[in-house]
């Protein structure tokens, strides 16, 4: 099972604390900032943007996620000497079919619902396309875009995962602690102060839904594409000036952002749609016991 995979490699669950709790100061920092700066978090990033250029001011929230990315691995793979495929599959191998299928679900989901509104709401939207803009945008977003939601997703739902899993020998804590954790994780994102502090339903349910998927489906595939499709087709199709993505995309949505059903829409309805098509194709069973069955100890080989 894939909390099990953890166990491939030299464990000692102190090594998880040093990428945990690094990361986690890192990200609290951030929203201590943005909860305590003096000036409105969307005229910051209005004059970050005015100063640096959307382009430039696009690359820089990205690329911090490179060594991030490269040093969760290294660690992984040096410190844990567990191999990258155990963190990501309890497969043979990655099954990248997955990663496309999920990724081509979701971006196609986007693309149709922003079709929708754009058709029944062209007030609302503004066309920015820009052909020299949007390939620099397009070129820096497939490139680091995937970086950024990899690291999450490995993170996450691979390697606090594992830890978790492995300490408590629970499943369900691990699934909580790390979906709550990943929704706070955003709120000190513009869209918070924006909207209110209830879209960390959304945040939070999403984090659940990630969670779900990669212990019912037994790897990070699935996960790994859906948080890539989710991040990547936004920022390229359609962005607003209370996002913290502003990019150089297709449309600019300037209407206002819906503060009721449509943040519970994805979670209650959209996700377990998802579900429903994924267990189908994949032949999901016994949930019960891969949601909330306690984590066996490790076999004694006798001497």
């Amino acid at each position: 099972m894939y909390i099990e995979q953890g166990r491939k490699g030299k464990l000692g669950m102190w090594k998880y604390l040093f990428p945990i709790i690094g990361f986690l100061g890192f990200m609290l920092i951030n929203v201590l900032f943005s909860i305590f700066m003096v000036e409105d978090i969307d005229v910051v990033i209005q004059d970050q943007i005015e100063t640096m250029g959307k382009p430039f001011f696009f690359f820089v929230n990205l690329i911090f996620f490179v060594p991030f990315l490269g040093g969760l691995f290294f660690w992984v793979k040096v410190v844990h000497q567990q191999s990258i495929k155990s963190l990501t599959t309890s497969r043979n191998k990655i099954d990248w079919k997955r990663v496309f299928f999920m990724f081509s679900l979701v971006a196609l989901y986007i693309l149709v619902t922003t079709g929708i509104l754009y058709y029944f709401y062209p007030e609302e939207f503004q066309l920015n396309f820009e052909p020299k803009a949007f390939i620099i945008l397009a070129i820096m977003a497939i490139l680091l875009v995937p970086i950024q939601t990899s690291f999450e997703e490995y993170m996450f739902r691979g390697y606090m995962l594992q830890g978790l899993g492995l300490a408590t020998k629970l499943r369900w804590v691990a699934l909580i602690v790390t979906s709550v954790i990943f929704g706070l994780m955003h709120f000190g994102n513009p869209e918070v102060a924006k909207i209110g502090p209830h879209i960390m339903v959304y945040y939070i349910g999403t984090g659940l839904f990630l969670g779900i998927i990669t212990l019912m489906d037994e790897g990070l595939e699935l996960a790994l594409g859906f948080h890539a499709a989710n991040n990547l087709v936004t920022a390229l199709l359609v962005t607003s000036s209370w996002t913290a993505f502003q990019t150089d995309s297709i449309l600019l949505y300037t209407g206002e952002p819906g503060t009721g059903i449509e943040i519970l829409t994805p979670v209650f309805v959209v996700f377990p749609i998802y579900l429903l098509i994924l267990s189908k194709k994949y032949k999901w069973s016994g949930w019960k016991d891969k949601l909330f069955g306690k984590i066996e100890p490790e076999p004694q080989i006798e001497e």
